[in-house]
């Protein structure tokens, strides 16, 4: 199977019509398209440890959800006499390895890949309720059974594998309706007053954000807070709240990969914590 051929098949599968490639960043970013593929590693970024790790499994196709050139859109003109740019642009094609970015079409499908995973990783998926609000497209609510921001943020701690979560709000208040608004969605998606108009909508308690400005939704729920109402934000980081979706991927793709090996590389936080 050629790299063209599987992620035919991967867009296929997704039910999304093709974008056309001015409208997407699903570009293929290094290799060929004809390049027969002889493994797959599914990752949230095709960091250099990722790409060694391929290597190290014989993979020559990474399916990447995030940037492998530092940008939104991939762009490598800026780069053009770089080093860290020119070393990992070596070692990818020393070692012969095609890296495509599922993206788009990843959130356009209709179960919204990065969300299935990320319930089937916290086994939320019992818990979520459907919200037909002007603002139900807008991330995913769930109403659980009753718990605290503080147990709520040792669950995330603990579950994902995590050594910080940041919280806003009262660590004792009751929790119930929360929100999840994974990698950049809890930025508002170019309407940075999103996710403050969503809570308000959905009567959200706490929001789980991926990245956050600190101007924005920290600073609605730290005043609402203050004020003495139930509301509270935890902050996973873009990495931690979509990386399930790339590690739930290779049981989705198994219909399509058959017996080609396909394997999961934690792209893991960028952060190290000094405490």
């Amino acid at each position: 199977m050629t790299v063209r051929d599987l992620v035919n098949k991967i867009i296929e599968k997704t039910g999304v019509t093709p974008l056309p490639e001015e409208k997407t960043c699903d570009h293929l970013k290094t290799g060929s398209w004809d390049m027969e593929v002889k493994g797959v590693v599914s990752t949230f970024m095709a960091t250099v440890d990722v790409i060694r790790h391929a290597i190290d499994l014989g993979a020559n196709f990474i399916i990447t959800h995030e940037p492998t050139w530092f940008s939104g859109a991939d762009n490598t003109e800026w780069l053009s006499d770089d080093p860290v740019y020119l070393e990992k642009k070596k070692l990818i094609e020393e070692h012969k390895i095609a890296i495509w970015r599922f993206h788009d079409h990843m959130h356009m499908d209709a179960d919204d890949g990065i969300y299935r995973g990320f319930e089937e990783e916290l086994d939320w998926g019992k818990y979520r309720v459907k919200c037909d609000d002007d603002l139900g497209w807008f991330g995913a609510v769930y109403e659980l059974p009753e718990t605290t921001l503080e147990e709520l943020a040792h669950f995330f701690q603990k579950e994902l594998d995590m050594k910080v979560v940041q919280l806003v709000g009262d660590q004792k208040m009751p929790v119930k309706r929360v929100s999840a608004l994974v990698g950049g969605g809890s930025l508002g998606l170019g309407q940075e007053n999103l996710p403050m108009r969503h809570m308000h909508a959905e009567n959200i308690d706490v929001a789980i954000c991926g990245d956050i400005t600190e101007w924005t939704l920290s600073a609605y729920v730290r005043d609402a807070a203050q004020l003495g109402m139930k509301k509270g934000m935890l902050v996973l980081g873009h990495e931690r709240s979509e990386e399930w979706g790339m590690k739930h991927l290779p049981a989705w793709l198994k219909s399509i990969t058959e017996d080609l090996p396909v394997t999961f590389v934690d792209a893991e936080e960028p952060f190290t914590y000094i405490v």
